[in-house]
C-alpha cells in the first residue's frame, strides 16, 4: 500500500504557453480549490488559440486534474509560502541536534537552531523529494541510525512516514530567481519537476550542460540539459523547474 496517492494524469498535451497561463494561475489562486467555472475558462481560451490549431481541443477536466496535482506536487516551492514548520517540541528539537552533530557537523562548529530552518525529506515510496512541514516523533534502531517520523506539506497524518534522519533529511532546496541564473554550473546537482503519465514529482538529477539564452519578459529562457539520478535519462528544462541546493545562493559574489 503506498503511502502516498499518486495522481495520474489522463491528459499530457498541453503546450508551453497553455503550462505557463495554467502555473500563473497556481499563484494567483493560493490554496483555494479549482471550480468548474475556472477551469472551463481555460479550457476555453486554450481550445480556441492558434497555438492550438490541428490539436485536439481541452477538456475542463484536464485543466482540473492539471492544476490539483501541480498544487498537490507542491509549486509551493516557487511561492515561497510561510506555514508552521517547526519542530514539535524542545524533546525532539534536541534529539535532532545531537543527530545533526554526529553525522554532519565538523568538530568545533557550533550546530544550527533546526527550528529556523526549512527541510526537505526523501520518501522511500517514490524516491522523490518532499518539502517537510513537521518532524512528529524519533526513534532510533538498533542500529543506532536515527530516523524522524515526517509529515509532509500538503498531506495528512496518514501520510506520515518514518525517514533516516542522515540519509534522507537535509535544508529544503530552492527555486532562483530568473537572474540568478548566471549561479547554476555544469555538474550542479538540483532538483527536477519531472511530469509523467503516473506522477509528477521532485526528484533528484544533475545539469549536464546549459545553454545561455536572452532573457525576455517572461523571463529566464536558458535551457538546462539534465541527467535523472534515479534512471540516466535526459531532459532539456527551464529554470522555472529546477529547484537547487541552498548553497548556491552565495555564488554570486564569487563571479
Amino acid at each position: 500500500m503506498e503511502l502516498r496517492p499518486r495522481h495520474r494524469q489522463s491528459f499530457s498535451g498541453f503546450t508551453e504557453e497553455e503550462i505557463e497561463k495554467m502555473e500563473n494561475e497556481l499563484k494567483q489562486s493560493g490554496e483555494q480549490d479549482f471550480d468548474q467555472h475556472v477551469c472551463k475558462k481555460l479550457a476555453g481560451v486554450f481550445s480556441h488559440s492558434k497555438g492550438r490549431a490541428g490539436k485536439p481541443s481541452v477538456k475542463w477536466t484536464e485543466v482540473q486534474t492539471w492544476l490539483q496535482n501541480r498544487q498537490k506536487c507542491r509549486l509551493s516551492k516557487y511561492n515561497s509560502a510561510e506555514s508552521n514548520r517547526k519542530l514539535p517540541d524542545v524533546t525532539e528539537e534536541c534529539a535532532l541536534k545531537e543527530e545533526n552533530q554526529r553525522f554532519h557537523m565538523p568538530e568545533g562548529k557550533k550546530v544550527p537552531d533546526l527550528s529556523d530552518l526549512q527541510f526537505e525529506a526523501r520518501s522511500s515510496v517514490d524516491g522523490a523529494w518532499y518539502d517537510v512541514d513537521t518532524f512528529t516523533s524519533h526513534r532510533f534502531l538498533e542500529s543506532g541510525e536515527p530516523e524522524v517520523l515526517v509529515r509532509y506539506v500538503g498531506f495528512g497524518p496518514e501520510e506520515d512516514e518514518w525517514i533516516n534522519v542522515r540519509k534522507s533529511v537535509r535544508e529544503r532546496s530552492v527555486a532562483l530567481e530568473n537572474k540568478e541564473c548566471i549561479k547554476v554550473r555544469v555538474g550542479d546537482s538540483a532538483l527536477c519537476f519531472q511530469e509523467g503519465k503516473d506522477n509528477a514529482r521532485y526528484v533528484e538529477a544533475r545539469i549536464l550542460e546549459i545553454q545561455k539564452k536572452f532573457h525576455d519578459i517572461r523571463g529566464c529562457r536558458c535551457l538546462f540539459v539534465i541527467q535523472y539520478d534515479h534512471d540516466n535519462t535526459r531532459e532539456i528544462v527551464h529554470m522555472r523547474r529546477l529547484c537547487f541546493r541552498p548553497s548556491i545562493l552565495g555564488r554570486l559574489s564569487q563571479i
